[in-house]
């Protein structure tokens, strides 16, 4: 297997950076490719396991059933990760869990999957299944309960085919993980293309298995997952979205961009995003190259972003591409007006919340807001840092900055501002209220908070002086006559 490291695909620059596999797994030497039908077992101190997981697993063994640890916890704990949760692979079906477990929820009975709940932590368990035939390429139509091996060798990559056996303390390996863990390696396991076709979401899976843990892609794995580029837009959105979510607040979110790119996943996906490749910007202001190397490096310069920041980074340039004009020089006009209309189209079709797709609207549309920022009106400022997202606005603007020229001074004038805005403490109660207008003949309806909206404005400006309700009444009077409201003949 030795020959094989490194002749697959490598994320750019994340060789050697992810979590260092744990080299004594294999005493010092690495050895020959584990068949699926070998078992293999390597001892290794026992983990720390939630005292859930460890409950449901005593409960299960004390049963006479077997009960291993699975899936990405084992690869976590090797790798020296802490597991977000731990799951557990068991003889018992999913009916035989029910009852010896009185809270459990059978959320997958079909496919043997039950959650049992212990206290207030929820431990998956699934019974040793083989899948039976896919059609829809994402679920089996059926699955035969089976025993541990054939579990392992219908999951995707061999790093993930693990179980960990907590009463023998041993790694027990059917598919060659252990080898591919200390290589450092993402493979399929068995067919890669076989494991593609049974469910694409795999495909993203690979991608992000491989920029988060700085592994290549195995040859033979990375050349299926060209082959099968074309077929991932048939994976539900939902799933697209949850996988995009998992790259994009990682730090390893513009790797992930970049090869999402070069397996010719992006453009199914994302052909927004793609079209940005090539797209050249004026040399003056962005050194860095095209609009896709941009995006790139601002997605890189994000600090532990929120989904909406980073998928707003993502996206506050692709109105760039269809705005290219050459003028003067390169120019863009109008691009953030046309990228908030596109990139509200890409969170529909990814299903984001509504609180979401707001904010990412937002950081695209307003994106180049603190251009002028020191020559706006104290109102219009105001106006801005008011708005919900304005912290992740100007966190975009940073990484805008570091991710071309590496000016930072615009959004260091625009903090300074908004630190003096938080300075000044609480706003100030409003001078005139809707009834106080009214009460004199101004009607209700959407004038009326138009014309509060002014007054407030024009005391931020300055042009209004002190709290007075009369100034207030009069300022309005002049700059929106009651005969206005009422008609041309003054009456109502």
């Amino acid at each position: 297997m030795a020959d094989l490291v490194g002749r697959g695909h490598t994320p750019r620059g994340r060789r050697g950076t992810g979590p260092r596999p744990v080299a004594f797994l294999l005493g010092g030497s690495r050895g020959p490719i584990v068949s699926e039908s070998a078992e293999r077992r390597v001892p290794h101190p026992p983990p720390a396991v939630s005292a859930a997981a460890l409950a449901v697993h005593r409960g299960l063994v004390e049963a006479g059933e077997e009960s291993l640890l699975a899936g990405g916890a084992v690869r976590d704990l090797l790798l020296g990760v802490k597991p977000t949760d731990f799951d557990l692979a068991t003889s018992a079906p999913p009916e035989r869990v029910a009852e010896l477990f009185p809270r459990t929820v059978l959320v997958g009975a079909q496919f043997g999957v039950a959650r049992v709940l212990v206290d207030e932590e929820e431990v998956e368990v699934a019974t040793f299944r083989a899948d039976l035939e896919y059609r829809d390429g994402r679920r089996p139509v059926a699955v035969r309960y089976t025993n541990a091996r054939e579990d392992a060798i219908r999951r995707d990559f061999t790093i993930n085919g693990l179980f960990y056996d907590l009463e023998r303390e041993e790694v027990v390996d059917h598919v060659g993980g252990l080898d591919d863990l200390a290589a450092g390696l993402i493979r399929a396991i068995g067919d890669p293309d076989r494991r593609f076709g049974e469910d694409r979401l795999r495909l993203l899976r690979a991608i992000r298995f491989s920029v988060s843990l700085g592994f290549p892609i195995e040859a033979a794995t990375w050349e299926a997952i060209l082959r099968h580029a074309a077929a991932v837009k048939d994976v539900s959105a939902e799933r697209v979205r949850d996988e995009l979510e998992r790259m994009l607040v990682h730090p390893s979110r513009a790797e992930a961009l970049r090869l999402l790119s070069r397996a010719e996943l992006l453009r199914p996906l994302l052909p927004e995003v793609a079209d940005m490749h090539g797209v050249a910007q004026p040399p003056e202001y962005h050194p860095e190259g095209d609009v896709f190397e941009h995006t790139a490096l601002v997605l890189s310069h994000l600090e532990e972003p929120s989904f909406p920041l980073a998928l707003g980074a993502l996206l506050h340039d692709i109105g760039k591409p269809p705005t290219f004009e050459v003028a003067d020089r390169i120019r863009f006009n109008r691009h953030d007006a046309l990228g908030a209309r596109m990139a509200e189209e890409v969170c529909e079709r990814l299903r984001l919340s509504k609180r979401e797709r707001d904010e990412v609207v937002f950081l695209v549309q307003r994106h180049l807001a603190f251009i002028a920022i020191d020559e706006m009106r104290p109102s219009r400022r105001t106006r801005l840092f008011d708005e919900e997202h304005f912290e992740s606005l100007l966190a975009l603007c940073y990484a805008d900055c570091r991710g071309s020229h590496g000016d930072t001074s615009l959004p260091e004038r625009a903090e300074e501002h908004y630190r003096a805005y938080l300075a000044a403490g609480p706003r100030r109660e409003p001078i005139l209220r809707g009834r106080e207008l009214m009460k004199i003949g101004y009607l209700p309806g959407p004038r009326l908070g138009e014309i509060l909206r002014a007054v407030e404005d024009a005391r931020r400006d300055g042009e209004l002086e002190g709290d007075e309700t009369e100034p207030a009444i009069e300022w309005v009077r002049a700059r929106y006559p009651l005969a206005d409201e009422r008609g041309e003949g003054g009456e109502p």
